[in-house]
């Protein structure tokens, strides 16, 4: 190890002389206690340092060591179900060592060493592979089946390989590379998180991630592979959101960063997530998730580096053929981690004090998602799904982090905060929010829900805006000027909003919905539109329209259980055909 000696201390930054055979972006350890730290910058041999963990204490003349890696993680079984920090240390070992504080220069390894794993070997002796090929699998738990993966960039022949318990770090298959040379292959790969992993192809997403949160699937829907964002102000429930679409997306992995934001967040995810069943599997949501917890009270710096060990991580899961999101609870803290250090490093700010290349930063971030074909003879495809929250100061979508992150993503859940105050949740203002992914899902929906569906959500949309138009026509002339017509819409409208986008997720029954169920409800409510306008043709008067007993129904449809709705729905539609043409019949005699 080459070493050197600081110079300077800012707050997270150091600066240390003598490390001319040190690398930008090598991981380093400062001072007796052996923090740990990153090249950001090198001039000569003076290289500006940012340390991950509170640097009270240090001083001019302590010893900085370079250890000549980048900031890497470890991959490999034993990270689902974990609580990791920034820098993918295991919160809950350092628990177990140390208390409830972390104490500065805790080393713990990401993996259990100790820990022993059934490998069963898929490939045989002789057998020629290359990397990302898989050579045998672990049951990490039981919705997860760990696919081992030869490491890229190697290839070569199978020398041994045996099923059996082992640890991490046991051999469990050898390799005769080409070169001659033999290699051994432990349950373990090592990656640097700043860069992505390597893929074959990338295709263009095309199926939704269901999420079971009505007005994001059926309004504004995202692909599978595909990027979203969610601004908002204070109050107005971001972390709900994306912990609705951490637990209930179809999707195998969740990688949920809780980046930045209050302990008391993190502490209700690490709360939930194991009592709640996954829809899907029956399990308990931990078995498929894993945590990085790195909350506003931890190193500032330590911020900026959890983005990158979570999406490595869900890169690593996407290379066996899974479909993985992760959640980043919010990139706006990142950002002002990243507006700190350029500060301190003394770099020319941007607008609002942000660096000139945070822009390009966050796309280098969002870019690291998609559908890809992953490396390896066998075809696999997987995907990576990145959601990222928004915290813009007051809620102002003008300031920069919001501003860079809407020019890369290309869905947009506008939380609202005159919403959030009317209890109308999830508060996605649906005038402001938007997806792009529309038209390239338009064929998976008319395939797998129902050609009408689309057509439902266009017509659905239209009225809401109709609705916003109309509203400023009501307050100037009032409601009663309106034609039969226009204040059925705004009868529609409302239903749309109050029954069908909004949604509580502290009921069982309304947490989750299926698209299906949303498919049907939408369609009831459209029909009901359908039908009323059919009997004012007719004469039929508004008011018995407007207080039928199916509306009141519909109006509670969504709190039917999910195993009974099918019927349920079938016998509202039934009714709601009888009320009205009993009206539309005595409004035509008379």
């Amino acid at each position: 190890m080459k070493s050197g000696r600081i110079t300077k201390v800012s707050g997270p930054l150091v600066v240390a002389e003598g490390l001319e055979n040190a690398n930008m972006a090598d991981v380093v350890r400062v001072g007796e206690q052996r923090l740990i730290g990153e090249i950001l910058t090198m001039t000569g041999g003076t290289a500006s340092i940012q340390v991950y963990e509170e640097t009270s204490g240090l001083g001019p003349g302590t010893v900085v060591e370079t250890t000549g890696a980048p900031l890497s993680v470890e991959l490999g079984p034993g990270m689902i179900e974990n609580i990791y920090d920034g820098i993918q240390r295991p919160l809950e070992e350092i628990m177990k060592m140390v208390g409830s504080n972390i104490t500065r220069g805790v080393e713990v390894p990401a993996l259990s060493r100790s820990k022993k794993w059934d490998f069963k070997a898929t490939a045989k002796v002789g057998d020629k592979v290359i990397g990302g090929d898989v050579i045998g699998t672990v049951q990490e738990t039981s919705v997860v089946l760990h696919k081992i993966m030869v490491p890229n960039g190697l290839s070569g022949k199978i020398k041994s390989i045996s099923s059996g318990s082992y640890t991490v770090e046991d051999v469990v298959a050898t390799l005769t590379l080409d070169n001659g040379e033999t290699k051994e292959l432990t349950m373990i790969q090592r990656w640097p998180v700043r860069v992505g992993r390597p893929y074959k192809k990338k295709f263009p997403p095309t199926a939704p991630l269901c999420s079971g949160q009505r007005i994001i699937d059926t309004m504004f829907p995202i692909a599978k592979g595909g990027t979203a964002a969610v601004p908002g102000p204070f109050g107005s429930g971001k972390t709900v959101v994306q912990h609705q679409l951490a637990k209930w997306s179809d999707v195998d992995i969740v990688v949920y960063i809780g980046c930045g934001e209050r302990g008391n967040e993190m502490t209700d995810v690490l709360r939930e997530f194991p009592e709640l069943q996954d829809p899907r599997t029956g399990e308990s949501l931990m078995k498929r998730t894993v945590l990085i917890a790195n909350t506003s009270d931890m190193p500032v710096a330590a911020r900026e580096a959890s983005i990158y060990t979570g999406i490595t991580i869900a890169e690593y899961f996407r290379d066996m053929g899974y479909a993985v999101a992760v959640i980043a609870d919010s990139t706006s803290r990142w950002a002002e981690a990243l507006r700190e250090m350029s500060g301190r490093l003394e770099e020319m700010p941007g607008e609002e004090g942000y660096p000139a290349y945070l822009a390009s930063r966050l796309a280098q971030f969002y870019e690291r998602a998609g559908v890809v074909s992953t490396m390896g003879r066998e075809e696999r495809v997987g995907s990576l799904t990145a959601v990222g929250a928004v915290s813009p100061p007051g809620g102002d979508l003008s300031e920069p982090v919001s501003q860079g992150t809407m020019r890369i993503v290309k869905v947009f859940w506008s939380l609202d905060a005159s919403l959030a105050y009317r209890r109308h949740f999830p508060a996605i203002n649906w005038l402001n929010s938007y997806s792009l992914y529309l038209s390239s899902m338009r064929d998976w929906f008319n395939e797998n829900i129902g050609r009408d569906f689309m057509d439902n959500r266009d017509r659905a949309m239209s009225m809401l805006q109709e609705e916003a138009e109309l509203n400023e026509i009501v307050q100037l002339v009032g409601k009663d000027s309106l034609g039969a017509g226009d204040q059925l819409t705004l009868e529609t409208a409302k239903m749309i909003r109050e029954d069908f986008l909004q949604q509580n997720a502290f009921m069982e029954t309304d947490s989750y919905s299926s698209y299906d169920r949303q498919a049907k409800l939408l369609g009831l409510i459209l029909k009901y539109d359908k039908l009323c306008r059919d009997a004012i043709k007719k004469g039929a008067d508004l008011q018995p329209l407007f207080s039928l007993s199916a509306r009141d129904r519909i109006g509670r449809a969504k709190s039917v259980d999910a195993n009974e709705y099918v019927a349920a729905y079938a016998d509202i539609d039934k009714l709601m055909e009888q009320e009205i043409d009993a009206i539309a019949m005595k409004g035509g005699a008379e």
